[in-house]
């Protein structure tokens, strides 16, 4: 009885891991034709943050790539804005009777940066959770081995 229940467990593992592990890869190559759609490129080296260098003129197509790609937004707005948030800008906008037009603007710069960032941090956190389906599938099946060997070796 317990070789059967073994084979049934294991065989349920198997199954399961190998759906997993699929549906990573499929979520996976997803996430990269998406991305290789935006056709967004790292600019040359000499516009990059040393920390980003090597990057420099990638197109952005993994997880990781929109992650630094994220981070070279944020610098760029840090800039733009002296380092203050969108909420911030827009509170002193607000608070000026949303008559200034440099800070109106200022404030869409804000917004579009933070929001293409999210989206880039998105397609990240997409990339990880692939992963993580991906590695819990090849676990999943390995353990499914084991409980059907163990059921071979018992009969």
């Amino acid at each position: 009885m317990i070789s059967v229940v073994l084979v049934f467990t294991g065989g349920t593992l198997l199954v399961a891991g190998a759906l997993m592990l699929t549906q990573g890869l499929i979520g996976r190559r997803s996430v990269t034709r998406e991305l290789a759609r935006q056709r967004i490129s790292f600019p040359v080296r000499d516009a990059l943050p040393i920390s980003l260098a090597r990057y420099a003129g990638l197109p952005v197509h993994t997880g990781s790539q929109a992650r630094a790609f994220s981070e070279l937004i944020g610098v760029h707005v840090a800039k733009a804005t002296g380092g203050r948030t969108y909420a911030e800008i827009a509170d002193e906008w607000q608070a000026g009777g949303r008559a200034d037009d440099g800070l109106a603007r200022l404030r869409d710069t804000a917004f579009m940066g933070q929001s293409l960032r999210g989206a880039l941090l998105g397609a990240y956190q997409a990339w990880q959770v692939t992963l993580l389906v991906v590695g819990l599938g090849a676990l999943f099946m390995a353990i499914g081995v084991a409980f059907v060997a163990l059921a071979l070796q018992m009969s």
